[in-house]
């Protein structure tokens, strides 16, 4: 049944038409450049240079010079104002002519109400074929997040797949202290040997801090997507194949949620065992998230689990202060050497357009230009030399008319492998596909000339490409990845609801599960607990939605 609907959806929204006028420009010749309104979503300090606004900058005159287009704001809001101003825009009815908005929920609102456009022929029309490609990259789990009733109602935003949970390991004390794991080069250790390392961080205190953590967690434990998985217990679940926090069916096709699995009980008895011994923190389910972070910079501790990206945001505050400060990288392996990972939410954020607007073609013009043009572009010095100094300066990426991503679902890998390229010399810098890795080689380039004296940036992007994306690309070659898919990433009725309260239950009992404040057979009544305000209903109501979605891309394919 997937793969016909899977089929079907790519039939109706990929290569099935081929009438693209690949970034074709609306018509210059206009004695009048065409306005189109947007709501913008900013950052107190996107490095803008003095007199550029989110209204006026490089890339909204970049438009202006191609496409003959002018922004005007309709409304500027930094994160949840942002959101509150989108729920107003959309209760008056009166919304921008193009628009951001975060998930499939307020799109849902959005066509329900009749006010966005259908962009179904505009896309087929005016796509490129590199954008075209880029979402057929994911066999149809992108667009068909935009897909209502066999119409593409936006633009999806991508979110490439960033799994595992990898454990950074602080790899100086390591052989301060000569520990030995990963002995065969896998890029896998178990949950043993992590626990060894933390036994003799915690005993040896080799931060010299005099108050060792060893190993610390965040106390609502589950997220479900790995680029927010920093100090969650996301790679330890795994271990027991469980994915909480997720919507998947069992062998049967039945709906279940993964908090509420056995192999979830069995993680959270890791956990209380470890609490009890001191290995993770004792003051696990009261330290706030910043909290967490300082235990890193002041040499508390040095394990830390996150995604491939960790070096750029948190490990680099730990070189700032510590120059000597090295870290390795890993993933945890199950009973049978296996890495159980899930796959993400495949949108990221959705551009959306006014229905009666006279234009709906710029918004993917727009998204031509910047997904493929400027994002491809070899020589963006001399195509938009303004942009070019953008991304040097390091602007702010909402400072872009389209705070989307859209790119391959192979992209993270590939430009790995250009990086490494790069490095060792088979590829020319003017030959690399893309402008951010041009400045992730030079980056690179820069920090293995000089590992000591480089600065910390290039060491962050360094270690960020060259072992955490590493680590993915030799797990995915070495085929040790056992992948799940998730089957709903929406809300229902029910949870709005019930959600919070749901939600609420499941951290509280978690965390005195965890703390040895209730025993760990409370997770059965915790189970009971959930079904009974809602979480049966809520299977209920996503079985449904599963396939009455099924049933109306079936019946469109067959149109």
């Amino acid at each position: 049944m997937i793969a016909i609907i899977l089929g079907m959806v790519m039939f109706l929204l990929t290569g099935c038409l081929s009438t693209s006028d690949d970034l074709v420009k609306i018509d210059n010749t206009h004695i009048e450049p065409i306005t189109y309104t947007m709501g913008r979503k900013i950052v107190k300090n996107p490095k803008l240079p003095q007199g550029d606004t989110y209204e006026d900058n490089a890339y909204t005159r970049y438009i202006k010079e191609e496409l003959n287009a002018v922004c005007i704001n309709k409304f500027e809001a930094t994160a949840e104002e942002y959101d509150r101003q989108v729920a107003l825009a959309i209760a008056s009815g009166d919304i921008p002519d193009i628009m951001h908005i975060g998930d499939r929920d307020i799109l849902k609102e959005l066509v329900e109400k009749d006010l966005i456009a259908d962009l179904t022929e505009t896309y087929f029309k005016h796509s490129s074929d590199y954008v075209r490609e880029v979402y057929n990259s994911y066999d149809g789990r992108v667009l068909k997040e935009a897909v209502f009733d066999g119409k593409l109602m936006a633009l999806p935003g991508t979110n490439v797949d960033s799994a595992p949970n990898q454990v950074w390991i602080r790899e100086d004390w390591m052989e301060e202290l000569g520990i030995e794991i990963d002995r065969d080069e896998s890029g896998t250790i178990t949950i043993d040997e992590l626990e060894e390392v933390a036994r003799l961080f915690l005993e040896n205190d080799p931060g010299k801090s005099g108050d060792p953590v060893a190993i610390p967690m965040v106390n609502w434990l589950n997220v479900d997507d790995y680029n927010v998985s920093t100090f969650c217990m996301t790679g330890i679940a795994s271990l027991f194949e469980s994915y909480p926090k997720l919507w998947l069916k069992n062998d049967d096709g039945e709906v279940y949620y993964g908090s509420t699995t056995e192999g979830t009980k069995q993680a959270l008895g890791l956990l209380k065992r470890w609490y009890k011994e001191g290995i993770l923190d004792p003051q696990f389910g009261t330290r706030t998230w910043d909290d967490i972070a300082n235990l890193y910079v002041s040499g508390q501790t040095g394990i830390a689990f996150g995604v491939w990206h960790t070096p750029d945001w948190l490990l680099n505050n730990i070189k700032e202060v510590d120059n000597k400060a090295s870290f390795a990288t890993y993933a945890l392996e199950d009973k049978d050497g296996k890495v159980n990972v899930f796959h993400n939410n495949p949108a990221g954020g959705f551009i959306v357009v006014r229905k009666d607007y006279e234009y709906p073609e710029l918004a993917i013009k727009i998204g031509n230009l910047f997904h493929d043009e400027l994002a491809n572009s070899k020589t963006l010095e001399i195509d938009a030399p303004e942009v070019a100094q953008y991304q040097k300066a390091a602007v702010d990426g909402s400072v872009r008319p389209f705070d989307i991503v859209v790119n391959k679902n192979t992209s993270l890998l590939d430009d790995y492998h250009e990086i490494k390229q790069g490095l060792n010399g088979t590829i020319k810098l003017d030959e690399v596909s893309t402008v951010e890795s041009r400045i992730n080689i030079n980056s690179a380039k820069r920090y293995l000339e000089d590992p000591q004296g480089a600065n910390v940036t290039d060491w962050a992007k360094y270690h960020s490409r060259m072992k955490g994306v590493a680590l993915i690309d030799k797990l995915t070659n070495d085929k040790r990845f056992n992948w799940v898919e998730p089957v709903f990433w929406g809300t229902t009725d029910t949870m709005r609801k019930q959600g919070e309260i749901l939600d609420k239950l499941e951290e509280e009992i978690f965390i005195q599960i965890v703390t040895g404040l209730m025993p760990l057979d409370e997770f059965d009544t915790f189970v009971e607990k959930w079904k009974e305000l809602g979480g049966d209903q809520i299977i209920e109501e996503i079985t449904h939605n599963i396939k009455t979605n099924e049933i109306s891309h079936i019946k469109k394919g067959l149109d």
